[in-house]
């Protein structure tokens, strides 16, 4: 565990990590200790714990009672938004970082964020992060390497949209964030909360900056994540409903329009083949509305769309609910067809050549030497560049 102690109150503190926790006793000390254990020494961790009945609230108060730059906000069960938004108001950083309770990040973290962003004056340093899951990690690279290094305003470079949300994977300049009035939704549940907060970041800078390193390790096996709760799913459509609204109020509906419409159609698309059959008919009915408004207001544009979302919202428009849901049972079993097609050929293969089996061990190997080759890379890099100064 870090010491750290005592942090003179006068000291300037560079980046706030928010840390919202919520029966994370698994997973809480790893975070924990990656963050005590941070580089950057001007920090401030806050840690919002969200009505917790684990030993979470026992966890986080002895790290606070070890390091003075923790500190606690307890409250009762609101969710995801509001203990987000308590925690920007606490928050005394010049930027803002973000680390799950049931993930860790890199201890070189955001020495090298706030670097990279104070480099380049920017509102937002992103990089890449990792997946990891049953103790491995995988790269995950989200960042075209051609904005890598260089000032970027994403409205120019709108491939930015495209990317997995992972607020968790950048820092915020805190009086950006606070100028244009970017906060959370604080609805119920923790499901896609990140969704609008990423959307009016990337609609509102004119300055980012991006880095292909990796340094969050973002958790996929933890059972109890919001990603993997189905009955939470209507909060995508109340998160896109503030997009459009904060859009709109800031003059930016009419650039960012048909780019907003194909955004959220990606995630209803996802979520329609998720849903059970009860949900799935409000939810159909629901988007069929909404996008009836936007292809009259002629924000639809099928370039931006991949083919079978435009397919599916085509069918959606031009037919009523009883037919929409038959196709996309239809279509639904189809792709079950295709995966389980696909499963039992490789396990065909694999008991008909044996030799693939190798083929797939050598496979992951490379990716691990790649994984690590990549982590060496960028410590040269860094080697590099001190030396330079030391010229």
């Amino acid at each position: 565990m870090g010491v750290m102690k005592q942090q003179e109150a006068k000291t300037p503190i560079k980046v706030s990590i928010l840390v919202p926790i919520c029966n994370v006793e698994k997973y809480l000390r790893q975070c924990l200790d990656s963050l005590v254990n941070q580089t950057l020494a001007e920090i401030e961790i806050i840690c919002i714990d969200d009505g917790s009945t684990d030993s979470s609230p026992e966890i986080i108060q002895e790290y606070a009672e070890n390091d003075a730059r923790i500190k606690v906000i307890t409250k009762p069960n609101s969710g995801y938004g509001d203990s987000m938004n308590q925690g920007l108001k606490k928050a005394r950083g010049e930027y803002i970082g973000i680390v799950e309770s049931d993930d860790y990040i890199e201890t070189d973290a955001f020495e090298k964020l706030y670097a990279l962003a104070k480099e380049f004056d920017a509102d937002v340093a992103r990089s890449n992060f990792y997946r990891y899951k049953g103790g491995k990690n995988e790269i995950y690279c989200c960042i075209d390497p051609l904005d890598v290094g260089r000032l970027i305003n994403p409205k120019e470079r709108t491939g930015i949209f495209y990317q997995q949300p992972a607020i968790w994977s950048a820092i915020y300049r805190r009086e950006f964030l606070k100028a244009h009035k970017i906060e959370f939704l604080p609805t119920p549940g923790a499901s896609y909360q990140d969704t609008s907060f990423n959307f009016k970041v990337w609609a509102t800078t004119e300055r980012a900056v991006f880095t292909e390193e990796a340094f969050l390790h973002y958790r996929l096996d933890n059972e109890k994540s919001s990603v993997n709760s189905p009955g939470k799913v209507f909060n995508v459509a109340i998160e896109y409903g503030e997009i459009e609204r904060y859009l709109r109020a800031n003059g930016l509906y009419e650039q960012l329009k048909e780019l907003f419409q194909m955004a959220k159609f990606g995630s209803y698309y996802w979520n329609i083949y998720r849903l059970t059959p009860d949900l799935r008919r409000e939810f159909v009915e629901r988007a069929k509305t909404e996008y009836e408004a936007a292809a009259k207001e002629g924000s639809l544009n099928s370039s931006l769309f991949a083919q079978p979302q435009w397919q599916l919202l085509e069918y959606i428009l031009a037919h009523d609910t009883d037919a929409s849901l038959r196709y996309i049972r239809r279509t639904e079993r189809q792709m079950k067809l295709k995966q389980a097609l696909k499963r039992n050929l490789k396990k065909f293969w694999l008991a008909t050549h044996p030799g693939y089996r190798k083929q797939q061990e050598i496979a992951r190997l490379i990716g691990e030497i790649a994984n690590e080759n990549y982590a060496l890379r960028q410590k040269v890099r860094e080697l590099e560049k001190q030396n330079g100064k030391n010229d």
